[in-house]
């Protein structure tokens, strides 16, 4: 090992022939941060392997790996979801370093609970790829993107040649000039499925430039999947899970656990989530938190983290009714899984079965779409709690308390 350090120190040996060269990549890890330690001078210790077996992890999850991460973890609930797959009371949790975050989703979650539940519902389900294809001229783009739509069976079972979970269920094109961009949408089970739908795109690719040869497939990703980048094509079309989460929360839960009115509550949700976000010329965020909640589940049911990006733009209303007030949130590309990915590490594993839905399920999807619809209820959680501070005026105070003790 220290020979090997040596070697490293000296360029002799690069970091990503460690594992190969000692047989054993949680070896390999704290050899690496050796190295780190050596040429940055500073005290690695706290960032060095504990729990994370690297043999398992490598070449699915990691490369160079170094050591792992800590990240509190907090747990929010009793949460009642009545929705088409989650049906129930759970217990989500959010790993996060935001002070007052938990507890605000916390009251949130249990006024909803006290209220009846969250209603939710999935209104579409499919992950997109966009390879950008470039042709002679916009008169062939336009031919092959008629072929492609006349086609589509023939395609189907082109993908069937490479995935026994993935399907594929339309394609939607977009044409500029001579370049095509073919958005092909696949039902993918349990996976969030980009590997899935990228192979099964690759493969459609390669059909394609057979019956066509003087096309040129110049970007197997052409950007209107669109994937971790807000756009409008997944708030019109969209990617992933399309959620719904609604409750309604009777006038004296306002007052008594929101502190608060319901002309005023409905008031705040109309001026922050779409006056300011219009003011602001706002790609997708006409809420008040998504974000918050949807990165902090995306870290405790390891998700694809860069995919906060979409999945958390989100439309929140909020409406007086009945002696009480209406509060949804859509979220168009809402992009999780529960096979593949993070959710095979040990703790993601863990904090999928707390909610009744790790690995696969029976039929294929079930699992992921629970999941979906839990989300979407926490998420929901966060945004009535967040307004009803905004609208009683709690918000720095809440911050104060909750998020500035201690420090270095």
């Amino acid at each position: 090992m220290e020979n090997l350090l040596g070697d490293l120190l000296r360029d002799r040996v690069k970091l990503r022939e460690l594992d190969a060269l000692l047989g054993d990549s949680n070896k390999a890890a704290d050899l690496r941060l050796k190295f780190l330690e050596n040429v940055t001078g500073a005290d690695l210790k706290p960032i060095a392997r504990s729990r994370l077996d690297f043999s398992r992890l490598v070449r699915w999850n990691i490369e160079n790996p170094v050591g792992e991460v800590s990240v509190p973890l907090g747990v929010v609930g009793p949460l009642r979801v009545e929705g088409d797959y989650a049906r129930g009371t759970f217990y989500p949790l959010l790993a996060t370093t935001e002070g007052a975050l938990v507890a605000s989703v916390n009251r949130g979650a249990t006024t909803i609970t006290m209220a009846g539940g969250a209603r939710t519902k999935i209104l579409r389900d499919g992950m997109a790829r966009a390879p950008a294809l470039v042709a002679p001229t916009a008169a062939r783009a336009a031919e092959v993107a008629e072929w492609v739509s006349n086609n589509l069976e023939r395609l189907q079972r082109v993908v069937e040649e490479v995935t026994s979970h993935g399907r594929l269920l339309c394609v939607q094109p977009f044409q500029a000039g001579r370049t095509l961009f073919l958005r092909f949408l696949f039902e993918t089970g349990d996976a969030m499925g980009m590997n899935m739908v990228t192979i099964a795109s690759d493969r459609i690719l390669s059909v394609l430039k057979e019956r066509f040869p003087d096309l040129d497939p110049i970007a197997l990703s052409g950007n209107v999947c669109s994937d971790k980048k807000p756009a409008s094509v997944n708030w019109v079309a969209g990617r992933g899970k399309t959620v719904v989460a609604e409750a309604f929360i009777p006038e004296d839960l306002v007052k008594s656990r929101l502190k608060t009115s319901v002309d005023r509550l409905a008031e705040v949700a109309w001026r922050k989530n779409l006056l300011g976000a219009a003011v602001a010329g706002s790609m997708g965020g006409f809420n008040a938190n998504v974000a918050n909640v949807v990165a902090a589940m995306f870290i405790a049911y390891g998700q694809d983290l860069a995919q906060v990006v979409e999945s958390s733009m989100g439309i929140t209303t909020v409406e007086p009714q009945d002696s009480g007030v209406y509060i949804s949130l859509t979220l168009p590309s809402l992009e999780v899984g529960t096979v593949g990915g993070g959710t095979r590490l040990p703790y993601a594993r863990a904090a999928l079965s707390a909610l009744g839905c790790a690995g696969g399920g029976d039929p294929p999807g079930v699992n992921a779409r629970k999941f979906a619809e839990i989300l979407a209820a926490t998420a929901l959680s966060g945004e009535l709690s967040l307004l009803a501070s905004l609208a009683e005026g709690s918000l720095a105070r809440s911050h104060q308390r909750l998020g500035r003790g201690g420090g270095f």
